[in-house]
């Protein structure tokens, strides 16, 4: 009877040494992925993902043993599907990642974050279930993706849009074709124009959609504009994640 006792104490020991490992597995590779984020000034940074990871973690325990929410009952009377907590858990956190994605005037932010959040939880469900190696695996390239592919993808030749409204007075605009070529001569080739009168008539405004491959050009064409007396209002907004 003793030693019945003494091993179920001990396959219990080993048990909640199982589960702390899987969560503390969990707690390390969130913060290490918040970390970057809280580092680059993200509001959903170390604790969000942190918590994000842990969660996830902790409800694929509850499927991976669902055999002590009912003791007393046999093993095979509770069966319940691990991939359909998976699948509720990324249905959740598709409601968390919606949360900080924001639209700032042409840019759409928060996309990056939103991704890292979803990733963070498919390495908890990873944890949660014991799938320890290629959770490693993943942390460790989702830290790679989110620092080394950032100094990549400022280095890669990419076409930037730009959002630029112009205004002079009616009598004395600037004429289209040398607007197009000011903007041609720092750069920036133009998609589409558009022309609006506003102030009751006072001012004619146009409005375009640059695109240019160095952002370095919107600084060069707004220190020529600034400088330009016939110039009374601008505004350069580019665009971006």
């Amino acid at each position: 009877m003793s030693f019945s006792i003494d091993l179920l104490n001990n396959f219990a020991d080993q048990e909640y040494i199982k589960i702390i490992s899987h969560l503390t597995a969990a707690l390390i590779a969130g913060g290490i992925i918040g970390f970057e984020r809280s580092f680059r000034g993200r509001p959903a940074g170390f604790r969000t993902h942190t918590l994000v990871c842990l969660s996830s973690s902790l409800l694929m325990l509850v499927t991976l043993y669902q055999w002590k929410w009912l003791p007393g009952v046999p093993l095979d009377t509770v069966k319940t599907d691990p991939t359909r907590m998976a699948q509720g858990i990324m249905t959740g956190i598709g409601f968390l990642g919606a949360g900080v994605i924001y639209k700032e005037s042409y840019s759409v932010r928060g996309l990056t974050t939103a991704a890292s959040i979803w990733i963070t939880a498919a390495i908890g469900i990873l944890l949660g279930v014991g799938f320890y190696f290629p959770a490693v695996v993943v942390t460790a390239l989702t830290i790679g993706v989110l620092a080394a592919f950032r100094w990549i993808e400022r280095k890669m030749p990419t076409e930037k849009y730009i959002h630029h409204h112009i205004r002079f007075n009616r009598n004395n605009p600037i004429p289209e074709e040398a607007l197009r070529k000011l903007l041609a001569n720092h750069g920036f080739s133009v998609s589409n124009m558009s022309y609006r009168i506003t102030n009751n008539g006072q001012f004619i405004e146009y409005k375009t959609v640059l695109e240019t491959t160095d952002i370095e050009n919107t600084a060069r064409l707004s220190e020529t504009l600034r400088t330009m007396e016939i110039v009374r209002e601008f505004r350069i907004s580019p665009t971006g994640d």
